[in-house]
């Protein structure tokens, strides 16, 4: 982030802080903070739909950034960034209404526009260094965790329901 101050500066040390350094992160606030300007623009009859839409994906981006980089292995932490990025493309897709709409100039719109792709650049560059570094593959290996499948015997419960019903 060479030419751009940070939206928000942490108050711990530098280099012992965290998301909040990191550029995408950054980048993310920035879209939060703009897309909140934006949104108390819009017409009242908008108040409770594009408006509280594009304001909850705005900040889902900077929550999930968030919660990626508080997981510990690169495949967990990979999904969340992941869930970040559709968050932007959330948020685009109501602001791209919006212009439709003819509740946003060209001028505006442009500036949301490409900050949001700038946004999810920097992200997606983020993602293949999480990629490479791989933290937490030596512990648990490269593939990703979930659990079991669970079995469900729909038999019983259904003569369990039928048996309730009688009584």
């Amino acid at each position: 982030m060479s030419e751009r101050k940070p939206f928000y500066q942490s108050p711990g040390p530098p280099g012992k802080r965290g998301f909040e350094d990191l550029e995408c992160y950054q980048l993310a606030l920035e879209v939060m903070a703009k897309i909140h300007i934006f949104s108390k623009t819009l017409p009242p009859d908008e108040k409770i739909d594009l408006y509280s839409q594009i304001r909850r994906s705005a900040k889902g981006v900077t929550g999930n950034i968030g919660e990626a980089y508080g997981r510990y292995h690169f495949l967990d932490s990979l999904r969340f960034y992941s869930i970040a990025r559709g968050e932007l493309n959330e948020t685009l897709a109501p602001l791209i209404n919006a212009k439709v709409l003819s509740y946003i100039d060209q001028e505006k719109f442009e500036e949301l526009y490409k900050l949001i792709r700038v946004s999810e650049q920097t992200l997606n560059g983020y993602m293949s260094y999480v990629r490479r570094q791989k933290t937490g593959s030596q512990e648990f290996g490269d593939k990703a965790v979930h659990e079991d499948q669970a079995e469900y015997d729909v038999a019983n419960y259904k003569e369990n329901n039928e048996n309730d019903k009688q009584e």
